[in-house]
């Protein structure tokens, strides 16, 4: 009982990835039991400008809260750690031992400030509860894309025992999560025990038949995983039609240059493979050096080709230490940001066009909250009527559209 007391004092708050805000979970968990009172940022480093945005924000949390220790973690933290060693009442823990206990023991014990009465003072910053469950299957990466400092940061690829995994999901279910998702730096890479993921996904599904929407955080579309589960998709219901795609760039020769291993042959065979049923979501990094005129028109022409529904298109952010920052031909800044908006607006008229033709379909939705919702394409549903509880899944009339989400009435 004291720790789950505790726990109310031990706050959270995680920047840039899915994967973080899960291991904040399991850390604020992991400190209620071992101390009174904390803050834990797990930071981002996947650009500058969200290394800037972690150092501003925690010296904020740090004027707010003169009396607490600040346990600073997370990528950001460990790629720099100077940035934030600075920030009075902060303390780094790097990647390679946030997940344990001693870690933060022996950081707080070694800081140069004693915390008498360590106290949360205010803090307005805090991880919005979730209506889904992400289960974390495995963390760091094997790859060398020229662009991304990930694997320097967290290491090689680690898979993590099925046992695991069962066990997290049936404590998911034993909560009141109805839906779930698997998760990692590299989720396609999994491999251990003779298990890949997509038979991580078809064991769980039998295993905890209380689930009742499955679903993948970010593939790798080098993975020939990813037929597998598209036929896993096509067979099991509960297993969510909607994949978000690693991609990148669309162009073979920018693909090249970035060291990723999928072209754009491959991709329209996903799409091929996955037929009207199955949608996608993307990730694009727009002026990646190199990329001219004729090379984005290649990625625009893959997603009018393949449509995808969604893209998370950013500006190219050149990362010290890696290949891709002292390459020639770097792209100007107000370049990439042009591209960023042409390609975004060709993935909303693609997402508007399969809305349209969902009008008048009956189709399940996971609740969140205020009766907003999300479809098997993770889709938002306004649900129009009488509150719904968060987590309830249901089945729903899609009868208008709203901008980029559903209008539905319960069915």
């Amino acid at each position: 009982m004291q720790a789950e007391n505790n726990k109310n004092n031990i706050m959270t708050l995680s920047m840039g990835c899915r994967l973080n805000a899960l291991e904040s979970e399991k850390i604020q968990e992991m400190l209620a039991r071992a101390m009174p009172a904390a803050i834990v940022v797990n930071t981002c480093a996947v650009t500058a400008e969200a290394e800037r945005q972690s150092g501003q924000t925690i010296r904020k949390i740090a004027r707010e809260n003169p009396n607490v220790p600040i346990f600073v973690t997370g990528c950001a933290a460990t790629r720099n750690p100077d940035l934030f060693l600075q920030i009075p009442n902060a303390i780094v823990v790097d990647n390679r031992d946030k997940m344990h206990l001693s870690a933060y023991l022996t950081a707080l014990a070694d800081a140069p400030c004693h915390f008498d009465n360590p106290r949360v003072a205010n803090f307005t910053h805090g991880d919005s509860a979730l209506s889904k469950q992400f289960i974390q299957v495995q963390n760091g990466c094997n790859h060398e894309c020229t662009y991304c400092i990930t694997r320097a940061l967290r290491g090689p690829s680690v898979s993590f025992p099925y046992a695991d995994i069962l066990n997290d999901a049936r404590t998911a279910v034993a909560r009141g999560f109805t839906e779930i998702v698997l998760t990692g730096v590299d989720t396609a890479s999994y491999a251990r025990d003779g298990m890949l993921i997509s038979d991580v996904c078809a064991q769980l599904l039998r295993d905890v038949p209380e689930i009742q929407r499955l679903r993948l955080s970010s593939m790798d579309p080098a993975s020939p995983q990813i037929f597998k589960l598209i036929d896993l998709m096509h067979n099991e219901p509960r297993m969510m039609p909607h994949l978000h795609l690693s991609m990148q760039s669309g162009c073979d020769a920018i693909l090249r240059a970035m060291r990723r291993r999928h072209n754009a042959e491959m991709v329209r065979q996903i799409a091929a493979a996955a037929g009207d049923g199955i949608t996608f979501s993307w990730d694009i990094i727009c002026g990646f050096p190199g990329e001219s005129d004729e090379y984005f028109a290649d990625t625009l022409a893959l997603v009018r080709a393949t449509r995808p529904i969604k893209i998370h298109a950013f500006p190219f952010s050149p990362r010290p230490d890696t290949v891709a920052a002292t390459m020639p031909d770097q792209v100007p800044h107000s370049v990439s940001k042009q591209r960023v908006k042409i390609i975004t607006d060709a993935a909303n008229a693609n997402k508007q066009e399969f809305m349209r033709q969902q009008i008048g379909k009956t189709v399940q939705v996971l609740v969140e909250e205020k009766n907003m919702a999300r479809d098997p394409h993770d889709i938002s549903v306004k649900i129009v009527g009488d509150a719904i509880p968060a987590r309830t899944v249901c089945d729903v009339l899609l009868t208008d559209i709203n901008g980029d989400e559903f209008i539905a009435h319960v069915a």
